[in-house]
């Protein structure tokens, strides 16, 4: 850098300064926090796995290049994570199109809210172990079905079991994106003599694109760093990335292998997330203009696309009500699918030896859920509001701990922080910094998306009236986008309860994480008191899930006007 250059840049942080004060701490506190808790970590990381005596070597990433195997992987990796993408955008979109679009009592939109939680508040190998039960060999189902040579395994099982998991997170992400749709836009529409089916393909799915690129995105990204789900279902037959960078890293210890492999990962993730930026970014979605208005008796959608789309949503909801119903009963009796008599000896465990991994786990969660929530929100706003110098890199850097590996992610920050000049193994903090840094990525997205819909010109009037950049924050733009913080909260408060493959690796004997003990009782065959551990895991994170879904619909209730 040139020592004009030098003063250019001083001079611009100067002026910066003095005009908002406010927006240059925010971008100060959001660089250093992300200077410390992901590019210095991915930095060690890749020094692990591409320097060798002092020198820059290809040769590990060339060894993995070499193996069949790990290109199949990469392959199947490809093929699944597309896969669930499209599959549970367009389970979510249904789904978000039924709560938010079709007249139905408010008990039969709670149920179907309610469902859909299931999948993403439970770990998803737990789910792995019903879909077996059900669909494996001598599956209960494919007996019922007269299928019982059907392979599960594989490709459909992982799919199948990827899909239930994630979707949810489109459901959330579109429900949020439709319940800011100014009513106003399609009443006029069916006003104007459009049918139905012409208002949405010409009115709401457009408006709606938003939401779906943000969704495939997430849930691309989701699929791609899954290590969980393939290990139990995918098997030797269908090899996947995450799961072989685990093994290589857990099983043949080789950290710069293991490092190798989960830089591949980061090729697809980068490419449709600069697509969907590419593709959101050259078209206008604002439907939040300022202007109120009732909304009408009127819905998008005829009679029969709505029955298809409800019985569609409903069959869905018997399905995985059916799969939680076998975890249920599996907690319940002394050995599972061996002596099936009924017991309450596995929740007295829970309860008794379990009990620091249940109070442990829901402290981090606390914690982590509204220090997440309001990074995502102050991120969010200023990549998409405001203009600075490296906007785009920051954006980037946000979601680069969601893309990789959370398998990976474990690794770097054990690499990182295990050594001076900064030593948190073992401690709180690290684990607080692994879920935030890696799950607040879809509060940003959320976030992103609301504010595509929000018009400039609000803001923009606020400021002409003399208010200040952070007041025109505070009063204008922050109600208008709460329930996408709210939704990417109740995203975060999730998976700090839930996630695993990350904080594996963190955890001591200090911090006692529910999923761990989970995995522990798997591990040792004792399914009945993985069951149990968990039954009450989902019982805990479906209520204070569901007051977080509430409070999103009243706030997208004052939003809607």
């Amino acid at each position: 850098m040139t020592a004009g250059e030098q003063k250019m840049l001083e001079s611009r942080g100067a002026s910066l300064m003095r005009r908002d004060p406010a927006l240059f701490s925010a971008l100060v506190a959001i660089w250093l926090s992300l200077a410390v808790f992901v590019l210095y970590p991915a930095l060690r990381l890749f020094l692990t796995a591409f320097v060798a005596d002092g020198r820059l070597s290809f040769s590990n990433l060339a060894e993995v290049l070499e193996g069949w195997y790990f290109r199949r992987a990469f392959v199947n990796s490809i093929w699944l994570a597309t896969a669930v993408a499209v599959a549970g955008t367009f389970l979510g979109y249904l789904y978000a199109y039924a709560v938010t679009r079709i007249s139905m009592p408010a008990w039969m939109k709670w149920f179907l809210g309610a469902v859909t939680t299931l999948p993403l508040i439970s770990p998803p190998f737990t789910s792995s172990i019903a879909l077996t039960l059900s669909l494996g060999p001598n599956g209960m189902l494919l007996n019922l079905l007269g299928a019982g040579d059907f392979n599960f395994y594989g490709f459909w099982g992982t799919w199948l079991s990827e899909m239930l998991t994630y979707f949810p997170v489109s459901f959330m992400t579109m429900a949020a994106v439709l319940s800011a749709f100014d009513p106003n836009l399609e009443d006029a529409a069916l006003s104007l003599g459009a049918s139905p089916r012409r208002v949405f393909r010409t009115v709401t799915l457009p408006l709606s694109i938003p939401g779906i690129a943000n969704s495939f995105l997430l849930l691309f990204a989701s699929s791609l760093a899954d290590f969980a789900t393939p290990l139990v279902l995918g098997g030797h037959g269908f090899p996947m990335l995450p799961t072989q960078a685990y093994l290589q890293i857990t099983g043949m210890y080789d950290l710069r292998g293991g490092a190798s492999l989960s830089f591949l990962l980061l090729l697809p993730a980068l490419a449709v997330y600069f697509l969907q930026r590419r593709w959101v970014g050259r078209r206008s979605y604002a439907t939040v203009s300022g202007r109120t208005g009732s909304r009408s008796g009127s819905r998008t959608g005829g009679r029969l696309a709505k029955a298809l789309v409800l019985c569609a949503c409903l069959s869905i909801t018997a399905f995985i009500l059916y799969l939680y119903a076998l975890i249920l009963s599996g907690a319940v009796v002394k050995v599972w699918g061996v002596d099936n008599s009924l017991t309450a000896e596995n929740f007295i465990y829970v309860f008794t030896y379990g009990r620091k991994a249940i109070t442990d786990t829901l402290t981090i969660a606390a914690i982590v859920t509204p220090l997440g929530g309001l990074l995502a929100v102050v991120t969010g706003y200023l990549v998409q509001r405001r203009e600075f110098f490296g906007r785009r890199t920051m954006e980037f850097i946000s979601m680069l701990n969601y893309a990789l590996p959370g398998t990976v992610v474990g690794i770097a920050y054990i690499i990182a922080f295990n050594e001076r000049p900064i030593m948190l193994t073992g401690t709180l903090t690290i684990l607080v910094a692994a879920y935030i840094f890696r799950y607040h990525a879809a509060g940003i997205r959320a976030v992103v998306a609301s504010l595509h819909q929000v018009d400039p010109s609000l803001e923009e009037a606020s400021a002409g009236l003399g208010a200040g950049p952070a007041r025109t924050f505070f009063r204008v733009t922050a109600p208008l986008i709460v329930p996408a913080v709210l939704m990417g909260m109740r995203y975060l408060f999730i998976y700090s309860m839930t996630a695993i493959s990350a904080t594996v690796f963190l955890v001591s004997v200090r911090w006692s994480l529910l999923t761990t003990r989970i995995l522990e009782c798997m591990t040792e065959l004792q399914f009945a008191r993985a069951c149990a551990f968990s039954t009450t895991l989902v019982a805990i994170v479906y209520v204070a899930a569901a007051l977080l879904a509430w409070l999103t619909r009243i706030a997208a209730r004052r939003v809607s006007g």
